[in-house]
């Protein structure tokens, strides 16, 4: 059987971010050691360095969106790398960098899952549901956005990136996990379009495999399993390294099981690493946990039986 070929894609910027310090994400995970913990489990892992765009001005928002000019340019970056690894039949990795940077990602997964044939399975690993709008957005930052604008809700050049008029995806396609902080417009708009949340108190009161269980549900071998992962989805006591910590997220057990739930499925096609703010962190450990989480999500098992 030959080895899953996996393409490491850095996008170091925090342009959708209300907190400096994203963009050193990639190079935390480089240093806590991602493509050599991936290589040792057999993987052939290839690093294509950090893609270009435009440094973040650090601007007030203009009509309800801060940067997002700049937003869609590295976006529209990310979305041709992503697409690039992807016609070439390996597995990309982004290393981001802010979660605004899932609309290039999602979007060039979404447009090669029309072009072979495939559906498309997006798990959200996340505190918070990102389903705001300019006209909800408390703050304009466009990495509480990405998946209304996916959905179609936002603005064009945001909505438009793949090139038609059509959403991006349905909404159909997420499973959101691990939801904890959603601002009160948001909340209505997210059960308008009946988005797919599993959240803490759904998890608190059925357990992180229920969850899971349901998440990941009819997924088939004609099945694309897109995961992105805000490290914010960690509980703050584990995962300090993030710039918008909420309390009352899955503990590192619960957080392993996720991530060996979804290696079970055969079904991982691409994956986000997002929101790694090295900035908030303590001696990189947010990063190496993140590491050892994105590890299990390949296959590394903590279970001693089988």
């Amino acid at each position: 059987m030959s080895a899953i070929r996996v393409s490491l894609i850095g996008a170091p910027t925090d342009i959708g971010a209300g907190h400096r310090g994203a963009s050193m994400g990639p190079e935390a995970l480089r240093v806590a050691g991602l493509g050599e913990a991936l290589s040792s489990r057999g993987l052939d892992v290839v690093d294509r360095g950090n893609l270009g765009g435009p440094h973040n001005p650090w601007l007030p928002p203009v009509e309800g969106h801060r940067h997002l000019a700049e937003v869609a340019e590295w976006n529209r970056a990310v979305m041709t790398a992503v697409a690039a690894e992807l016609t070439e039949g390996r597995l990309p990795i982004l290393l981001g960098g802010d979660h605004s940077l899932a609309i290039g990602s999602i979007a060039a997964v979404a447009g090669h899952c029309r072009r072979t044939g495939k559906s498309l399975r997006v798990l959200w690993l996340d505190a918070h549901a990102d389903f705001n709008t300019s006209t909800l957005t408390p703050s304009g930052n466009i990495h509480g956005m990405p998946v209304a604008c996916l959905c179609g809700q936002g603005p064009s050049i945001l909505t438009g990136i793949a090139g038609d008029d059509l959403p991006v995806v349905d909404p159909g396609v997420f499973r959101q996990i691990g939801i904890r902080s959603v601002d009160p417009g948001e909340k209505r708009l997210v059960h308008e379009v009946g988005l797919d949340i599993y959240d803490m108190r759904y998890i608190d009161e059925h357990g992180m495999r229920k969850a899971m269980t349901d998440a990941l549900a009819d997924l088939d071998e004609d099945t694309h399993l897109h995961v992105s992962f805000d490290v914010d989805f960690l509980d703050p006591s584990i995962a300090p390294g993030v710039g918008t910590t909420v309390r009352g997220g899955p503990t590192y057990r619960e957080a392993q099981l996720v991530m060996e739930l979804i290696a079970d499925t055969g079904r991982l096609g691409s994956l986000d690493i997002v929101e790694l703010n090295p900035a908030f962190d303590k001696r990189n450990q947010t990063a190496r946990l993140a590491v050892d989480l994105v590890e299990s999500l390949f296959g590394k098992s903590t279970l001693m039986r089988g």
